[in-house]
């Protein structure tokens, strides 16, 4: 299984991860989501975003009957050569990650890729497997623009969660 994820913050604090899991990279649908609420997080460091993020995908994992072959995450995998969130995540886990960021960090390591009409690339990065496979990974994604449906879907997941009335 691939498990694509995502983390969003509520004005009251804490953090709802999401998580779709599908059997294959062109898959329009997922097989499964998984949602879950983490009280508390770190607070937000530039350069540093690992820390608030990581907790949050490792409890995610932790809901899972097993472990995903390969985890996307929204964010960077490397920082100018220094472990992003991917990297911090796949160091963890042991389990290939890849990084679909949709901002380039200032001269980073991620491979740019325009998808449908777009002229705003994504940046795909990876820990635990070639760059190159990982981009060929999101090319192969399925959707016409520039955002994969599911990590549209995966988003909005975990948006949802975070704006309502419980959250």
């Amino acid at each position: 299984m691939i498990l694509l994820t995502d983390v969003h913050y509520p004005p009251l604090g804490g953090a709802w991860a999401a998580g779709l899991l599908c059997e294959r990279w062109d898959d329009p649908s997922p097989t499964s989501e998984q949602l879950v609420f983490v009280p508390e997080v770190a607070a937000y460091e530039p350069g540093q975003f690992y820390r608030r993020e990581l907790p949050c995908l490792l409890a995610l994992l932790h809901t899972l009957p097993e472990a995903p072959r390969v985890i996307v995450v929204d964010g960077h995998a490397w920082l100018n050569g220094r472990p992003g969130l991917g990297a911090r995540l796949h160091e963890a886990t042991g389990l290939p990650v890849v990084g679909v960021a949709k901002r380039r960090f200032f001269e980073g390591d991620a491979l740019p890729h325009l998808r449908g009409g777009s002229q705003s690339p994504l940046y795909v990065s990876a820990a635990g497997m070639p760059a190159e496979e990982a981009l060929a990974y999101v090319r192969s994604m399925h959707g016409p623009h520039r955002l994969p449906t599911l990590l549209k879907r995966v988003d909005r997941l975990c948006r949802d969660a975070a704006e309502a009335p419980h959250a």
